[in-house]
């Protein structure tokens, strides 16, 4: 296992592409959230060798329920098998989105707050039915006279701040991801689709990031 002089604490992982490989390999766009499944698997188990404390990946948000009822069934359900599969190990599962929506499985209701499963050697967040706007509108109130800190009257309070994120299908955006957390967020951007990845471009990702500075604007 090679080791990092410099670790992320938090990845993000923004898990793009799915539709385009899908029609790259002659199927349906909805077929491709499938394919999807195994990476976020293989990812957690590298993440958890590494001694990466807390690892989120952005399911599907709401403005993504507007596109066509197959392929919102398709990413639903493989947000649903990807959190199901991973409660079989040591992590600590977190699902943050809109949990009173009809757009939101039910299957993942369990999960709206943090559950330790087994060892619970990371954190493991998955944002379903996620929106921005929808997230900080729980802070509103806030008041910046009071020293409060606004991170922690939003939705997604339980999740720390980003260190490093990485978006897989060549899309240079970061569509509404975790507005708060991200603020000072590396990105990185994997050229590949989402459902070929493998281990190596996470460690591209990892080495691209020990060159780069912390200054949290300071």
């Amino acid at each position: 296992m090679k080791q990092y002089k410099r670790l992320p604490k938090h990845i993000g992982i923004i898990p793009d592409g799915n539709r385009r490989w899908a029609e790259n390999n002659g199927m349906n766009k909805e077929d491709g959230y499938n394919f999807g499944i195994s990476p976020g698997l293989e990812l957690y188990k590298e993440c958890v060798a590494l001694g990466v404390k807390e690892l989120t990946f952005y399911g599907f948000t709401q403005d993504n329920t507007k596109r066509p009822a197959v392929q919102t069934k398709a990413f639903q359900k493989a947000c649903v098998d990807s959190v199901l599969q991973l409660a079989n190990f040591d992590a600590n599962l977190l699902v943050i989105g809109k949990s009173d929506s009809p757009s939101f499985p039910k299957d993942l209701l369990p999960f709206t707050k943090r559950e330790q499963i087994g060892k619970g050697l990371i954190n493991i967040n998955f944002l379903v039915n996620y929106g921005w706007e929808w997230d900080l509108t729980h802070a509103y109130g806030f008041d910046p006279s009071e020293n409060d800190n606004i991170a922690n009257d939003i939705a997604s309070s339980d999740i720390s701040r980003i260190d490093l994120i990485i978006r897989w299908g060549n899309r240079r955006r970061l569509s509404g991801f975790l507005p708060v957390q991200s603020v000072y967020a590396d990105f990185y951007v994997v050229d590949d689709m989402w459902p070929d990845f493998n281990i190596n471009q996470f460690h591209k990702a990892l080495e691209w990031y020990q060159e780069q500075d912390v200054t949290l604007g300071g």
